[in-house]
């Protein structure tokens, strides 16, 4: 078996990406509801602070921040993916593979996670997540994609309502990685 490695920081902030096995379905924002109830089951158990987050149909990116002195982000996923999946009544295929080791095939195994190392890292991560609807095409508009934190960011007063939302292509800035 392949050792991850992954940058475990205690009470640290991640980005995190997570994608459905099957990227041409849907299942996350047709079932945003079982979504939402696995993410509050999860931080009922282990909490911890989302900061920042876009459901999309097919994967979702978050920002986190852990306790402190926990950096156990793995097992938040772990319950997140399962309850989501045991709430969905599907018959997808599966491999042998996944059969063998008790998987539905609804996720992606893995997900990509990011330590977040500065106040510049946060701010363009978090530009990253909310201009994400736009980049996929789903809508034009930031606030346009209903499945997001943005709007929670703009009544706190961190965006403007109308952020990032020149007609005809991207701000000028750099999101994510760099």
């Amino acid at each position: 078996m392949t050792a991850y490695r992954r940058n475990l920081v205690a009470g640290g902030t991640y980005f995190f990406t997570l994608n459905l096995a099957d990227r041409r379905l849907s299942f996350l924002t047709d079932n945003i509801g079982l979504l939402r109830a696995a993410f509050r089951y999860t931080r009922a158990r282990h909490p911890f602070t989302i900061d920042a987050i876009v459901i999309l149909p097919d994967h979702l990116h978050a920002l986190w921040t852990l306790p402190a002195g926990d950096s156990d982000f793995s097992t938040r996923w772990r319950l997140i993916k399962t309850t989501f999946s045991r709430g969905l009544h599907l018959s997808e295929r599966v491999s042998a593979s996944r059969l063998q080791k008790r998987e539905r095939g609804i996720w992606q195994r893995r997900f990509w996670e990011h330590t977040i190392r500065d106040g510049g890292d946060f701010a363009r991560h978090m530009d990253y997540i909310h201009f994400n609807p736009v980049k996929h095409s789903y809508v034009e508009r930031v606030q346009d994609w209903p499945f997001s934190s943005f709007h929670r960011m703009a009544r706190l007063g961190c965006y403007p309502r109308e952020w990032a939302s020149r007609p005809g292509g991207e701000p000028d800035r750099g999101f994510g990685e760099r």
